[in-house]
């Protein structure tokens, strides 16, 4: 079989390849840093702005540039600041009436004369809305015309024709992360904020309240100490959520004990029948791992995972019983690295 001489291989190409994207990187990582020591006291201002502000934030620029800008607004919105995205092209056919005088602009464009961007700045002028610039040049035009300008200097493209947004919109997505984390600091934003901002996520599964889950009033299977086993299966039976526990209360309500299905089924397997005629309180787990409420979802998980228990009661500050959390709950909540 013929072969064509001087066809590079396909690990040379490969190693070339490998070389460029690493070098891509290289640039983009190298404007990053020489953009954080410009980055001067117009992004704290900018942040404190945004802070005190009433209004929201209307985060707007043209092409990969307005792109970056619509994940800069999804930052600050779920790091708690109303933030929304505004494609200046739909702006100044009516979707200005979004804005208010209260509101802040967050304008973004690399050089600073995006023909787009600039066609909003009168009518924000008129609407009486704070204008912040992110733009390479403070002496632009939008750099002029905004209230407050973060200049971030020349930054080289990495795209070898100099011409693709790369390292630019790496930088400009960078410096809105700073910002809108900035912000988030100034607001004391917690942990617990975040997950109420993201249901669905993970982490918010994992932050989500034992109160919000947990099984409580009617659902709850409770004995007084001195009933029979046997009596207080009897009076349980019946159409209602199932549950593999019994709580064991006094009369003030606090939790002394859990019986559970495995101790029932215990007492066949070592032939201690006779003991289901005697008080549950005998046979009962006294002082049972529980979670206090307003705990997480994620404490409640760990302390099942810890002690290989189905069932964790929930109690309130004095050790009354107020609910119960049942791993059946948990499908669909769980963390992906819940072991039984």
């Amino acid at each position: 079989m013929a072969t064509i001489t001087g066809w590079p291989s396909a690990t040379t190409v490969e190693a070339d390849g490998v070389a460029f994207a690493r070098e891509v990187l290289r640039i983009e990582a190298e404007a990053i840093e020489r953009v954080r020591d410009r980055v001067g006291d117009a992004i704290a201002q900018a942040a404190n702005l945004i802070h005190r502000s009433p209004g929201l934030v209307i985060v707007t620029g043209m092409g990969k540039t307005g792109q970056v800008g619509q994940k800069i607004a999804s930052t600050l919105a779920s790091t708690g600041t109303r933030a929304f995205p505004l494609h200046p092209a739909e702006a100044v056919h009516g979707d200005l009436g979004r804005i208010r005088s209260d509101d802040i602009v967050l304008a973004l464009s690399q050089s600073g004369e995006t023909e787009e961007v600039l066609r909003l700045i009168l009518p924000l002028r008129r609407v009486g809305a704070t204008l912040v610039a992110i733009t390479e040049r403070a002496s632009s035009s939008l750099g002029r015309a905004a209230d407050l300008c973060i200049a971030l200097g020349p930054i080289a493209e990495a795209c070898p024709l100099g011409l693709a947004p790369s390292a630019s919109t790496t930088v400009l997505m960078a410096v809105g992360d700073a910002l809108a984390l900035l912000v988030s600091r100034m607001r004391d934003f917690t942990a617990e904020d975040f997950a109420l901002y993201h249901p669905g996520g993970s982490l918010g599964r994992r932050l989500t309240r034992v109160d919000e889950v947990m099984r409580s009033d009617r659902q709850l299977r409770r004995a007084r100490i001195d009933e029979t086993v046997r009596s207080v299966f009897v009076r349980l039976a019946g159409p209602r959520r199932r549950s593999g526990a019994v709580l064991i209360v006094d009369e003030a309500g606090t939790l002394l004990g859990i019986f559970t299905d495995s101790d029932l089924a215990r007492l066949f397997e070592r032939r201690r029948e006779a003991e289901l005629d005697g008080p549950i309180g005998a046979v009962m787990t006294r002082d049972p791992h529980a979670i206090r409420a307003g705990s997480t979802l994620a404490d409640a998980v760990e302390v099942m995972k810890a002690h290989k228990i189905s069932e964790l009661p929930v109690i309130d500050r004095v050790g009354r019983l107020v609910g119960l959390v049942d791993v059946t709950d948990l499908i669909g909540l769980l963390p992906a690295d819940f072991e039984d």
